[in-house]
C-alpha cells in the first residue's frame, strides 16, 4: 500500500522538523518535502504531487489563506491548517475552513516540541481523513453575511406543540463546520431546539457559532451549562466539553459535562445522541453529517429504537463518509440524503407533526 505523500508548509524551521518527525513516525504516511512559505510550495506540489498538504496561517511573503484560496481555485487538494490557539486564530482557521481546508491542528505558543509530539496520533488521524476527502475547486466567493442561502419557506407555520416539544440532535466532525452550515442556514427561525456536536477543541467553538449567528435565520450560539432548550436556537457544544440534553421537570435543558472522552472524542456525538434519545425519544430527529471514524453510529441507532427520525448525509456531498457509512452499516438510519435535502426533509416531516 502506498504511503499518503504529504507536503508541510511552514516558516517556522523547527515546525518542519517537528512535523517531519511526527509524520514519518506513521507507517502509512511520509513528508516528501518542506517549504519555508506558499511561492517555495508551488513549485513543490508540481514536483511531489502531494496527497495532502498542512499549511501555516501566518507566513511572510504570502499567508495561507491568500494561498489557500488561490490553491482551492486553481489546483484544489486536501489541506490541514496549523493554526495558532487564539481568538485571532480561530477566525481565521474558521475562513480557511469555509474556503475548502479540510482540517486544522493548533499549535502551541509555548512547549512546542513537547505539545506537537503529544498530538501525533491526532495529526495521523486528520492527514489520513484528507487524503480519504473529496475536494472541490471553490470560487472567490466566501460568505460573511446574512445573503447566502435563504431558509425554507413553510406552507404553514410549525405549531407551537412541533417547535416546544421537539429536538433536532446533529452530530459531525471532518468537514463538518461547512454542513452544519448550509443544514443551518436552510431551518427558519421558528425551528425546534437544535443541539450540535461538532469535533473542535475548546477555544474555536465560541467563534464558530458567532459565525454561524451571523449567518442564519436561527440565533446561534455555544451552549451553556443549565440553559433551557428555545425554539429558534441552535446550541454548539463547547469544545473539550460532551453536551447532554435532560429533562429536569420544567423543559428541555442542557448539561455540559467534563467525564472522559468517547470514542476519543470530546464532545461526542454518541454522549449527545444517547441523551436525547433517553429524554426526548421519538420526538427528536437526528441527523449526522460528514466525518471520519464512527461517534454518533451508536446514538443514531439508539435514537431510531426509541422511535426519532434519523438522517444520514449521503456520500457525495460528505468530505469523509466515514460516520453517515457506520450509522448506514447499524441499520441506524431512516434516509440518506444530500446535505442540501436534509432541511427540507426535515421541515416537511415535522409540518405533519401533530402529537
Amino acid at each position: 500500500m502506498e504511503k499518503i505523500k504529504v507536503l508541510c508548509v511552514d516558516d517556522s524551521a523547527l515546525m518542519r522538523q517537528i512535523m517531519r518527525e511526527i509524520i514519518n513516525s506513521h507507517n502509512d504516511m511520509m513528508v516528501v518535502d518542506t517549504a519555508p512559505d506558499p511561492y517555495v510550495a508551488r513549485d513543490l506540489i508540481k514536483q511531489h504531487e502531494p496527497d495532502v498538504i498542512t499549511l501555516d496561517v501566518e507566513m511572510p511573503r504570502m499567508d495561507g489563506i491568500d494561498f489557500l484560496e488561490k490553491l482551492m481555485r486553481l489546483h484544489p487538494l486536501p489541506v490541514v491548517m496549523v493554526s495558532t490557539l487564539t481568538s485571532k486564530g480561530s477566525e481565521v482557521t474558521l475562513k480557511a475552513l469555509e474556503l475548502g481546508a479540510v482540517d486544522f491542528v493548533t499549535k502551541p505558543q509555548i512547549g512546542i516540541r513537547e505539545t506537537m509530539m503529544s498530538y501525533r496520533d491526532v495529526i495521523g488521524e486528520k492527514i489520513r481523513a484528507a487524503a480519504m476527502s473529496k475536494i472541490t475547486r471553490r470560487s472567490r466567493f466566501v460568505r460573511n453575511d446574512k445573503t447566502a442561502n435563504e431558509p425554507a419557506k413553510l406552507a404553514k407555520p410549525l405549531s407551537s406543540y412541533v417547535c416546544h416539544s421537539r429536538v433536532i440532535a446533529v452530530g459531525a466532525s471532518t468537514g463538518g463546520t461547512e454542513a452544519i452550515r448550509q443544514l443551518l442556514e436552510m431551518l427558519p427561525s421558528e425551528c425546534p431546539p437544535i443541539v450540535i456536536t461538532q469535533h473542535m477543541p475548546a477555544g474555536f467553538t465560541r467563534s464558530f457559532a458567532e459565525r454561524l449567528n451571523k449567518l442564519c435565520a436561527l440565533t446561534v450560539k455555544e451552549a451553556e451549562h443549565n440553559e433551557p432548550l428555545q425554539k429558534g436556537f441552535a446550541y454548539i457544544a463547547p469544545g473539550d466539553s460532551h453536551m447532554l440534553v435532560i429533562d429536569n421537570g420544567h423543559g428541555y435543558h442542557i448539561r455540559l459535562q467534563q467525564t472522559e472522552p468517547v470514542n476519543r472524542h470530546r464532545p461526542s456525538v454518541d454522549v449527545l445522541f444517547d441523551s436525547v434519545a433517553k429524554c426526548v425519544g421519538r420526538k427528536c430527529v437526528g441527523i449526522l453529517l460528514t466525518g471520519m471514524g464512527m461517534d454518533g453510529a451508536k446514538g443514531m441507532l439508539n435514537l431510531r429504537q426509541q422511535g426519532a427520525v434519523t438522517y444520514a448525509q449521503n456520500e457525495s456531498s460528505c468530505v469523509v463518509f466515514g460516520m453517515p457509512r457506520a450509522a448506514i452499516e447499524l441499520n441506524a438510519v431512516d434516509e440518506v440524503q444530500d446535505i442540501a435535502k436534509i432541511a427540507p426533509s426535515v421541515l416537511a416531516r415535522l409540518s405533519t407533526v401533530s402529537a
